[in-house]
Parts: C-alpha cells; structure tokens; sequence
C-alpha cells in the first residue's frame, strides 16, 4: 500500500516505516512542503528495480555495439519500418472481431 506522509511526521516516525516497508511491503512517499521528495519502498523491491535497470542499461549497450558501424540513415529507415509495423498490429488488434 502507498501512503504519503510528511517529513516531520517521518523522521519521528523512522523506525516504524522501515518496519513496515519491509514486513509489509507498504510504501511511503515522504512530502516536504506538499511536495513529494523521497520515497521509502521496501528492499527487495529496490533491488528488483536495480536489477531491471541494470538488464536494461545492457541491453542498449548491445544494440549500441551491434550498430556501431551501420550508418545512421539506415537505421531511421529500419526504425521507422518497424514503428509502421507496430502500428499496423495495433491497428488490426484494436478493430472490431466480426
């Protein structure tokens, strides 16, 4: 569960947010001002999240070396190819079944 709760309120609050963040998987936006500043989200859910950044960062660095030396007119055509061809799927998902 999300919950939004102030600064002050936090940092009296510590321990009993780290405990539930973690035994409860709840999650605490802390506010500032009305403003949203940080969060405090459970481990296991941060490290699921750095693992899928870390995933993703390598993916790019693949395809970044893979087209390294493809020049970059051909690859706006390919990438405009392939956005047309999402599109035409798409299209025909969203029309009505007869």
């Amino acid at each position: 569960m999300e919950k939004v709760i102030n600064a002050v309120a936090a940092r009296r609050r510590l321990g009993q947010l780290l405990e539930e963040a973690f035994y409860r998987g709840d999650v605490f936006i802390i506010e500032r001002a009305g403003r949203p500043m940080a969060a405090v989200i459970p481990i296991e859910q941060y490290r699921q999240w750095q693992q899928r950044r870390e995933e993703f960062f390598a993916m790019i660095d693949e395809v970044q070396e893979r087209t390294r030396k493809v020049p970059p007119e051909e690859l706006e055509e390919a990438i405009a190819e392939a956005v047309a061809a999402a599109k035409a799927v798409e299209e025909k998902e969203l029309e009505p079944s007869l």
